[in-house]
């Protein structure tokens, strides 16, 4: 990475013996920012710590002839010096009376978006988000830069504060050939967006903090006119995002639906629930957790959708080290087989596994998740409409292109699950790549899988399934091992003898070294001793969340097994079949 921050320029507006110290401060090269307040100690700030610069009070003549040597404060209370990204941000007291300053360092740093380089070339909207000080403004103005320069695209950069392109009417050569639009005052710069976009025909429209409802407002304006945005907004995660009403468009804005009786039940949740208003403005989202570690949500409607439903969603974290070298690693979901909760599991991306997994290592790792091919030659709002009612996100097969089976059957298969838990399915689908769709429409499915007490109980659903000639396939309880089972059952594919390491990760709650070990240890058990041998085995205590885990692992070999002995030696017995 090349920095190049003019740091002798603002330490020239800071008194004289000020300046002396921070000219000769070893940690002059990582100083943030410079702190004046009256009466106060003068305080430097580096960025894993803070020092005073002189044992005397900053006087109100200091503040005042600092004030004289940069530029006017406008509405924001910012200033700046001229040719510099430097920003000088005041206190005022109730008169209107400047009394502290905050002299903040600007660096241009070429080469801070090498880790998200590749999306910002795919022309998607990208949103970043990030507490102050992690790198936003400095990653945008070198997206600016790479779009204009590199990808010779028109770039306009709706400069509120200065602080992108710096002070003055000259925009700083950090931003290579794209234009700024400076703002008189922060309350137009939602004016000033739609301004560029009517009258300096952008490609590309880069915002610093979005921070208000009219803002918000007019970079959907400017995203359905079809020009890609760069934007900041207040906010460490989506979270944040779908928590606060004024900037809740930004990632498609939730609105409250109420569902029938049977959907609710369908999906095992209570009859008003939260849902996607519109697709969102961003389609990509950057966490700017570290300024060397960032978490990509490389869909946001995906996301949303997720968070929405009380899911985990599975972003890549991308890290940058000392050498330069990217390191992407995928936070994968990963389902308790009967309560269906979430846990995570780190994949790091792109080294190779090795064919025999984890039972060599010892260690269980989790599978990549696959890319997912999006259907073409449809608009992006045809498609998140297809993804929210439709529901056929789990393992995106097309239905145009559908293929005869081994067993001569039209794949993939178009199932409608009736009382079985959806989350639970999709994983079981994604996880073991099984060629088969879910759908909410019976009219296009091939297959009906429902809990068998739910069918009892439910004359409708089976006379809707006859008039259609749907077979209805039945399963005990909702359950990964149940549902693993009917998905074979319905695919006429045999249960192996042995569980691969893609389907013991199905029973994986969280990843912990203690439950790899209670599995490891339960799967050689059957497999070495009580299939082969025909003998009773007793595996070593364990907590009981992890006999859960190990009883769901058994019961996936059709074997039985019981927990006996007293806390905390209670401990699994697995029986010959």
């Amino acid at each position: 990475m090349t920095i190049t921050d003019d740091l002798q320029k603002l330490l020239d507006i800071l008194p004289q013996d000020l300046r002396q110290v921070l000219e000769s401060h070893p940690k002059q090269d990582s100083l943030v920012e410079v702190v004046l307040d009256l009466g106060r100690r003068p305080e430097a700030r580096f960025p894993n710590q803070a020092e005073y610069l002189s044992e005397v009070p900053v006087t109100q003549e200091q503040i005042d002839d600092c004030i004289q040597r940069v530029g006017i404060f406008g509405g924001d209370n910012r200033a700046g010096i001229e040719q510099t990204l430097h920003r000088i941000s005041a206190i005022r007291n109730r008169t209107g009376k400047i009394i502290g300053l905050t002299c903040r360092v600007g660096r241009a740093v070429f080469g801070t978006i090498g880790m998200i380089r590749d999306l910002v070339e795919t022309g998607k909207s990208i949103l970043m988000l990030g507490r102050p000080g992690v790198g936003k403004t400095t990653a945008l103005r070198e997206i600016a830069r790479v779009l204009a320069d590199d990808l010779l695209k028109r770039v306009v950069i709706i400069d509120t504060s200065n602080e992108i392109a710096g002070d003055g009417d000259v925009a700083h050569p950090a931003i290579g050939r794209a234009r700024r639009m400076q703002v008189a005052h922060p309350d137009q710069q939602h004016q000033v967006m739609i301004e560029a976009v009517e009258n300096h025909m952008p490609e590309v429209i880069i915002i610093d903090e979005i921070g208000t409802e009219l803002e918000a407002l007019a970079a959907r304006t400017i995203a359905e006119r079809g020009v890609q945005l760069v934007g900041t907004a207040h906010g460490n995660q989506i979270e944040n995002l779908i928590k606060n009403p004024t900037l809740a468009d930004l990632v498609g804005g939730i609105q409250a639906v109420t569902l029938g009786d049977d959907e609710a039940r369908r999906r095992g949740s209570q009859k008003t629930v939260l849902e996607r208003k519109a697709p969102p403005t961003f389609e990509i989202a950057v966490e700017m957790l570290e300024r060397q570690r960032w978490t990509v949500h490389e869909s946001v409607a995906d996301t949303v959708d997720n968070l929405l439903r009380g899911r985990q969603p599975t972003p890549q974290t991308r890290t940058v080290d000392e050498q330069g070298k990217i390191g992407v690693t995928r936070q994968l979901a990963v389902v308790n087989g009967r309560s269906g909760q979430l846990g995570t599991l780190e994949e790091s991306f792109p080294p190779a596994r090795p064919s025999n997994g984890w039972r060599s290592s010892g260690q269980m790792v989790a599978l990549p998740q696959l890319p997912v091919e999006r259907v073409t030659g449809r608009s992006e709002f045809d498609r998140l409409l297809d993804e929210s009612f439709n529901y056929s996100e789990s393992i995106d097969f097309d239905a145009a292109t559908r293929q005869p089976g081994p067993n001569g059957e039209d794949l993939p298969l178009h199932v409608y699950p009736y009382g079985v838990s959806r989350h639970q399915l999709e994983q079981v689908i994604s996880v073991l790549t099984l060629p088969v769709v879910l759908t909410k429409d019976i009219d296009s499915a091939d297959a009906i899988l429902a809990l068998r007490s739910h069918v009892k109980n439910h004359a409708k659903l089976r006379q809707v399934a006859k008039a259609r000639h749907v077979p209805i396939h039945m399963i005990k309880s909702s359950t990964i091992p149940q549902i693993t089972r009917g998905l074979r059952r319905l695919l006429n594919i045999d249960d192996p003898e042995m569980a691969d390491d893609r389907e013991l990760q199905l029973f994986l709650h969280n990843g912990s070294d203690d439950e790899m070990d209670a599995l490891e240890e339960a799967r050689l058990a059957v497999e070495q001793i009580v299939i082969p041998k025909g003998q009773p085995v007793e595996l070593l205590p364990r907590s009981p969340q992890v006999r859960k885990m190990q009883h769901e692992l058994v019961e996936h070999y059709r074997l039985k097994s019981h927990s006996f002995g007293e806390e905390p030696n209670r401990r699994l017995r697995i029986y010959p079949a």
